[in-house]
């Protein structure tokens, strides 16, 4: 049982759409994730996609549906099986939890991220 800083966290590193694994529980990942740009839409099909926005602003386009603007402060939890793309126009901080080993590309063609620990 330790406390763990996000800001800290945050700070050991700068890529964009690389989430890093800060903590565990249960079966789930906690993690950590910069980005910038837009990701390619997607879909997880067994597993909802958890999304806090810690610093920053993130727009959720979800098929079919009007975007969802994220702010700091604010999550946004994405139905499995929903196809969805996360983009932000400036740089945005986000918590990610995930169950452990779901790849955060989920359906798409993008070389998912290795998800370090750090």
């Amino acid at each position: 049982m330790k406390t763990v800083n996000l800001r800290e966290k945050l700070g050991l590193f700068s890529s964009h759409w690389d989430p890093h694994v800060i903590a565990e529980y249960n079966e789930n990942e906690v993690m950590v994730v910069k980005f910038m740009g837009e990701y390619p839409f997607h879909k997880h099909n067994t597993t909802d996609d958890f999304f806090y926005v810690l610093e920053g602003e993130m727009v959720m386009d979800i098929e079919g549906n009007p975007s969802q603007t994220v702010k700091a402060g604010e999550l946004f939890i994405v139905p499995k099986g929903v196809v969805h793309r996360p983009r932000a126009e400036k740089e945005v901080k986000v918590l990610l939890i995930e169950p452990k080993g779901e790849p955060n590309s989920g359906d798409s063609e993008r070389e998912p991220a290795l998800k370090p620990h750090i």
